[in-house]
């Protein structure tokens, strides 16, 4: 035996109850599952005490947004020392595979306000293919590896930018054709699914029956659907009944991105969401969703434009911001009308909390305060200040939205149906708290503190559930043969470090993550192991 972990309180990922333990761990799984009066207790050429510790599997973001920083950041902290094990990328219709050589400059301009520029070093975007971009992963730094395991999903704003262009129309039957087979190849090639950001270009230039269409490709090789759907705000309802009838049209299993109900019109309707959802699933519906435990929202401050002003592209944007009289057009929508970037709601950038630019030059006058202290601060406009800001940074800044709330954040994690997804973005100089501290938040303040689900249920959300929507069949339970993803955690201290104010700052409480059961963090410190590796979808076809 490689390790034996003696005296844990095990935590096994199916919602029971937790018992006392000992776990044996060879060859990467888990070898040896010892109770007291089982018979002789097993010994490993390391023995760890888990001395009162909870021993869980490890925990599946099932929303990241590391598809860079796992090749630029070979530590990877801000996940690791949560005890993500496994990370869900490719997310929100955006991200570098499927790629060419015409789409890929603007892409990397779309994205910038997430994963920064990549291009040098282990980000230096040699792939082109899904499966090149995975093998690139695996490879990771200098053929070690990444620092937690990785699945990914063909994103589709991606794959229309590559058939169709940046244009607002429809795809031609040719067009189509050639996004049905990018799809497939990205699948065959081991990708889990297909995720869509249907408030972002060109994403959102799909109609329903072209998502229809493509969903039914994710469908046949065992795939499922993750959309950001058409709208957060105030036509939020509408927008997952879309999704709900797009996947039941399609035969897709649905999984619903950082399921949450924002805005003012919102407030309190989370039971309305999760009856559609319950009636859905009792029809027969395969749906199951994530949420991060925090009530603010993190995009760019690009994505809050109205659509048309984003038709054609980063450049063509550009181009509209810099003309007088277009750029009142885009304010208009902005401020008075509810532009679709923005969810259909008024923006009001009182709640607009810059938190990354990319010119440095920018960073003092602007990280850290909202858009309309910002502009307070010049004695100018608020749209003056934010349109200034999307020129200098060539639209990569990064926003916090505080726009969320808490009674309809605690309902939805109650849901059966949940997971757990941190839709961190670690790009930027002060990035949304959640990034570094989702996973232990839940076990912390919303588990411990405020007792809104039980420890055991709250692990189950964090592991079995998302290994059952990604179809891993050795995965998110602790399990003779199962993989010895695992996490040592304390139950009575485990907190988010994490604060807007402080949001790189680690947690506490989580001193052992093991990956295929080598440590790569041991006595609460990164190690230098790189055990991760790519999770890739064996087709059903």
């Amino acid at each position: 035996m490689d390790t034996v972990i003696r005296d844990a309180r095990v935590i096994d990922g199916t919602g029971r109850a937790a018992y006392r333990a000992d776990v044996g761990v060879e060859g990467g799984r888990i070898a040896e599952i010892r109770r007291p009066g089982d018979g002789p207790r097993p010994t490993a050429r390391r023995t760890l005490d888990a001395d009162g510790l909870a021993l869980s599997p490890g925990f599946i973001d099932m929303h990241a947004h590391s598809d860079l920083a796992l090749l630029q950041d070979p530590g990877h902290e801000a996940k690791a020392a949560q005890g993500v094990t496994l990370e869900v990328i490719g997310q929100d219709g955006l991200s570098y595979a499927p790629v060419d050589d015409r789409v890929l400059p603007s892409l990397r301009a779309q994205i910038a306000g997430w994963n920064g520029q990549g291009g040098d070093g282990a980000a230096d975007f040699t792939w082109r293919t899904t499966g090149e971009y995975l093998d690139r992963l695996d490879h990771g730094f200098d053929g070690a590896g990444i620092a937690v395991n990785a699945a990914y999903l063909v994103p589709q704003g991606t794959v229309r930018a590559l058939a169709v262009g940046w244009d607002d129309r429809p795809a031609t039957g040719a067009e189509l054709d050639a996004m049905r087979r990018l799809v497939a190849d990205g699948l065959a090639q081991g990708a889990v699914g297909m995720s869509s950001g249907l408030t972002y270009t060109p994403g959102m230039y799909a109609s329903d029956a072209e998502l229809t269409e493509l969903c039914r490709v994710v469908a046949s090789y065992g795939g499922y659907y993750c959309p950001h759907h058409r709208s957060y705000g105030a036509h939020a309802l509408r927008a997952y009944a879309e999704m709900i009838e797009v996947s039941r049209a399609a035969g897709c299993p649905l999984h619903l991105a950082h399921a949450v109900l924002n805005f003012p019109e919102n407030r309190g309707r989370a039971p309305e969401l999760l009856r559609l959802l319950d009636d859905a699933r009792a029809a027969g519906a395969d749906i199951t969703l994530d949420s991060y435990p925090y009530t603010p929202g993190c995009t760019t401050l690009a994505a809050l434009l109205p659509s048309w002003a984003a038709d054609g592209g980063p450049a063509a944007t550009l181009a509209r911001l810099r003309d007088d009289a277009t750029a009142e057009r885009v304010r208009h929508a902005l401020e008075a009308e509810g532009s679709d970037g923005c969810h259909g709601v008024p923006v009001d950038w009182g709640a607009v909390e810059i938190s990354g630019v990319a010119d440095g030059r920018q960073a003092a006058a602007h990280v850290g305060r909202t858009i309309a202290a910002a502009a307070a601060a010049r004695g100018e406009e608020p749209w003056t200040t934010a349109r200034n800001l999307l020129l200098a940074d060539r639209l990569g800044t990064t926003i916090i939205q505080h726009v969320g709330h808490e009674e309809n954040v605690r309902a939805i994690m109650r849901h059966p149906a949940h997971t757990g997804g941190s839709d961190g973005i670690l790009h930027g100089a002060k990035p949304h708290p959640r990034a570094y501290g989702t996973f232990p938040h839940y076990l912390g303040h919303y588990a411990r503190d405020l007792g809104v689900l039980p420890l055991e249920e709250c692990v189950a959300h964090l592991t079995s559930r998302p290994a059952a929507r990604l179809r891993l069949p050795d995965r998110g339970l602790i399990r003779e043969g199962y993989r010895a993803d695992l996490v040592l955690f304390d139950p009575e201290t485990v907190a988010a470090g994490a604060t807007f104010e402080a949001p790189r700052t680690l947690p506490t409480g989580i001193p052992y993550v093991l990956i295929a059961g080598r440590f790569v963090m041991k006595d609460g410190r990164r190690t230098d192991v790189l055990a991760g590796r790519t999770v890739r979808r064996t087709p059903v076809r």
